[in-house]
């Protein structure tokens, strides 16, 4: 898991996390604009695109930090590559780790965070390859 996670990205590598706690996954509800991808709002984990010159593991601790404010988790296992959303991304996909609780850091970009069954996640869920993966774990 270690080379994965300190692979170098690029502006197509998206690491995201299914972060748990007490056996729930938290999952936020991404309100996207035509500007930025299209007019629509769907569930997803914290993550997001890589930085010049950062690698995934950077990128998943900014991410979930700006996103969430949590600072104190652990990644538990590379789950696997799938898709992304646009033309040619890659989402790298991981389990984690956490006691601490989400704070909704961008409410411009996302209405809520909250805790979730894996077997409730909605069904409007941005990328259900990832959830497939995490799922067969």
């Amino acid at each position: 898991m270690n080379d994965i996670l300190s692979k170098i990205g690029s502006k197509k590598s998206c690491p995201v996390i299914f972060l748990f706690k007490e056996g729930r996954v938290l999952i936020g509800l991404r309100n996207y604009t035509p500007d930025k991808w299209k007019s629509v709002s769907v569930w997803t984990t914290p993550g997001g695109r890589c930085d010049i010159d950062e690698t995934l593991e950077q990128t998943l601790r900014r991410e979930v930090k700006e996103e969430v404010a949590i600072t104190e988790f652990e990644i538990t296992n590379f789950v696997g590559e799938v898709p992304g959303s646009k033309e040619g991304d890659v989402v790298y996909v991981f389990n984690g780790i956490t006691q601490q609780e989400p704070k909704l850091m961008e409410p411009a970009k996302f209405g809520e965070w909250r805790w979730c069954a894996l077997s409730e996640v909605p069904v409007n869920f941005i990328n259900p390859k990832a959830l497939v993966l995490v799922r067969g774990v």
